[in-house]
């Protein structure tokens, strides 16, 4: 696999484990073997996994901070013949994890792409959370910025997957119940590790619980699809009930002030719906 039959190489996107050394395909330990060169996000990393295995290969990082600079020479590479494997750290390549641009700029120079299945943190986490399957979609990371987390849960009519810090957990869960306290969510810690752990319950009660027992490790957060009929906030919907409070501040009306008569009426939070309309024009 080193040099492809008729001269041109291709670029092979391997899966690796999400933190169990054990859970990589034969088919990867082969290719990453018979490869020119490995592409990985971290060498020392990659290097272990294959050291577990019994693997040699030649490595070379590619990163958030180089990647437009080495996809320029595995491009090269592969065009006289060479495969390239492309690994992350763990789990599937792209998937928040350096490797769109050398995929992008193969695919528009017609190299061959071939990509491998295997572990993924995102479907582990999301069959492992006991929420529905049938529609779901993934965030990456949690915004950091509050109001875009509120769009972003606000908006989530199916069931959702995203990444989520330790530090930023209860934090994040806590936003979340105060917008639907009872919404099923399954934190999904250290998946396929010695201390992995899946907790399942209510927004609310697991907000509570990692602001008192603060999380640790790697974190894939899934969220279950509002009850039917039910707003981001309760009786109404929050899009609804804010549209109703931009209506009436536009009127003439103050907005704190407006903000809690039309709360107390649709049933809904008042601080969430000031801090909904001040932050449309920040």
């Amino acid at each position: 696999m080193t040099a492809a039959q008729g001269g041109v190489g291709r670029l092979l996107v391997c899966p690796t484990p999400i933190g169990n050394l054990e859970d990589v395909t034969l088919r990867v330990l082969h290719v990453l073997s018979e490869a020119g060169v490995v592409a990985c996000e971290d060498t020392r990393r990659t290097r272990k996994l294959l050291e577990r295995h019994g693997v040699r290969a030649s490595l070379l990082s590619l990163h958030e901070h180089n990647e437009r600079q080495r996809s320029r020479a595995l491009i090269e590479r592969m065009r006289a013949g060479e495969s390239v494997a492309l690994v992350s750290d763990s789990g599937t390549p792209l998937i928040s994890d350096p490797g769109f641009s050398l995929v992008r700029r193969c695919l528009e120079q017609g190299l061959p792409v071939e990509v491998l299945p295997g572990p993924s943190a995102v479907l582990t986490g999301l069959v492992a959370s006991g929420l529905p399957l049938r529609r779901w979609s993934f965030a990456g990371f949690l915004p950091r910025r509050r109001a875009e987390l509120e769009r972003l849960l606000d908006g989530a009519g199916d069931t959702l997957v995203a990444f989520e810090s330790p530090q930023r957990l209860a934090q994040s869960l806590s936003v979340l119940a105060e917008r639907d306290p009872t919404r099923a969510v399954a934190v999904c810690r250290e998946l396929t590790k010695l201390h992995e752990e899946v907790r399942r319950a209510g927004a609310a009660e697991l907000a509570q619980h990692y602001r008192e027992h603060p999380a640790r490790g790697e974190i894939v957060l899934v969220v279950g699809p509002p009850a039917p009929g039910a707003g981001a906030t309760g009786g109404v919907k929050r899009e609804e009930a804010l549209a109703a409070l931009r209506a009436i501040v536009e009127a003439g009306a103050r907005a704190r002030p407006a903000a809690a008569a039309l709360a107390k009426l649709a049933g809904v939070n008042a601080n969430d719906l000031y801090r909904g309309l001040t932050s449309e024009g920040q």
